[in-house]
């Protein structure tokens, strides 16, 4: 797997999608078979509703349909942050883009923060595991992380790696190491956290083993791929020693959902 800790220029859209290719290519050149963007990668974040909004596209606009070539072209699944539009509502939104090329889903960030809910609405909260040629994954966007909820009802289904596209400051960064693998070493799986850097970004993008370990991990002050051949035995191997899920107390969840282990 490959994060792609990108400078995000304010913006700039031409050259974040020039960026962000260029770093897909090499990504997918050193072998990596799923690439992540960070959260609102192709913008910037300090931007007003209105600049927000002229980024806006649904996800069969340009955007979209451009990393779909590009999923294709190199043989890899993409995972894509992008501004959704809806209506007149327009959200942090991120596309699951198979290697075919095929756009197998997109989620909408359900929790939305600070500044965030003068220019976004708030996606449903609602989560489900994706099944791709990598494995099972999962996706929440940033503050979605910093809840236990959605990455416990992501592990009950059977996801195997929750993916968390981030732009995350400088101020909160002890919470983006404390809360990465406390998601990960709660449900005994893999998390991805891919972050920005430079513009008040603490960078860090980092994969958290289940055992809560952080494998690798990004500076925080440059660009970077952070590239890593992750293990999915090591969930069972985890989950041999660490019983979490099989010792939960099902009673305590509202829907009782089966546990599936993998």
């Amino acid at each position: 797997m490959a994060a792609l800790q990108m400078h995000s220029k304010p913006n700039l859209r031409e050259e974040n999608i020039t960026q962000a290719m260029a770093m897909i290519s090499e990504a997918a050149s050193q072998g990596a078979k799923l690439i992540v963007l960070p959260e609102l990668w192709i913008s910037g974040y300090y931007l007003s509703t209105e600049e927000f909004t002229a980024f806006a596209e649904t996800p069969q606009g340009k955007t979209i349909s451009l990393f779909q070539e590009a999923a294709a072209e190199h043989n890899v699944l993409l995972v894509v942050p992008f501004v959704e539009k809806e209506g007149g509502n327009i959200y942090i939104s991120t596309a699951v883009i198979e290697n075919t090329g095929e756009l197998l889903t997109t989620y909408r960030k359900s929790f939305l923060w600070g500044r965030e809910k003068n220019h976004f609405a708030a996606g449903e909260r609602k989560y489900n595991v994706i099944h791709t040629s990598i494995g099972n994954i999962g996706i929440l966007i940033c503050a979605d992380i910093e809840f236990p909820e959605p990455s416990r009802i992501l592990a009950l289904q059977g996801t195997q790696l929750i993916i968390c596209p981030s732009v995350w400051s400088i101020p909160a960064q002890s919470r983006w190491d404390i809360q990465l693998p406390a998601r990960a070493l709660d449900n005994t799986v893999f998390v991805l956290g891919v972050n920005t850097v430079h513009e008040g970004s603490c960078g860090k993008s980092k994969l958290v083993a289940p055992n809560g370990e952080v494998l690798t991990e990004s500076p925080s002050d440059e660009e970077h791929i952070l590239i890593y051949d992750m293990d999915l035995s090591l969930i069972s191997q985890t989950r041999s020693v660490v019983p979490y899920l099989d010792d939960l107390d099902r009673n305590l969840l509202p829907g009782k959902d089966p546990i599936v282990n993998h």
